[in-house]
């Protein structure tokens, strides 16, 4: 059993996440934690070969179970190359999505059936969860404007889907944290960077005080 901690961070596009995520990095090295930082799908050579694939605009015509068979597939290798090392170094590894953004994308947006596409990820990645998810929660109006203003962020396929789609996935988003309440904490992403990252800080702070 691996003894580092698995932290996820979630929310449908333009919700801040990534920048939080990075501010998270920068805090508790500061600490002197040792902590990483990855994303999905990506994170590694190939996954991140198989994000170019998934998320490439140009894309328009990939199958939905394609999508989810190739998240699942990016996932794997992932987690064998990054995270698994990670944990066994007893380090904290913050990662920008996991299984969940599968649930919600795929399983509800999709209308691929969520416990069909938790069947596809089990046998990807095994026993290995996250024990803590923060889920950045913002209204999809928003955060797809907040997309078109911000010159530098990638804009992916996923971030073309029309709105209908986008609040198919706060719903997805919303029947996950009902099927883990105990690991998902909800952080209200319309606030201030500011009071967005203090409250992951003091949600993060609780657990890892309690856990390691």
């Amino acid at each position: 059993m691996t003894k580092g901690l698995f932290i996820t961070l979630e929310g449908p596009e333009g919700a801040g996440k990534t920048t939080v995520l990075d501010m998270l990095l920068k805090h508790y090295q500061e600490q002197g934690k040792k902590i990483y930082k990855t994303r999905e799908p990506g994170g590694i050579p190939i996954a991140e070969k198989i994000r170019e694939i998934i998320l490439h605009p140009a894309h328009t015509e990939m199958d939905a179970r394609t999508e989810a068979l190739l998240y699942a597939a990016a996932r794997r290798q992932h987690l064998v190359e990054k995270v698994i090392p990670a944990l066994e170094e007893e380090a904290i590894i913050l990662c920008d999505r996991f299984i969940d953004s599968s649930l919600a994308y795929q399983g509800y947006a999709r209308g691929l059936d969520m416990d069909e596409i938790w069947n596809i990820n089990q046998f990807a990645i095994g026993e290995v969860m996250p024990q803590l998810t923060l889920y950045f929660d913002l209204d999809p109006e928003v955060g797809l404007e907040r997309i078109h203003k911000t010159n530098n962020r990638e804009v992916n396929r996923l971030d073309l889907e029309d709105l209908p789609f986008h609040l198919r996935v706060q719903e997805g988003y919303y029947k996950v944290m009902e099927r883990y309440p105990e690991r998902i904490v909800k952080i209200d992403a319309s606030q201030s960077l500011e009071g967005v990252l203090n409250q992951a800080i003091e949600i993060m702070d609780k657990y890892i005080d309690n856990n390691i």
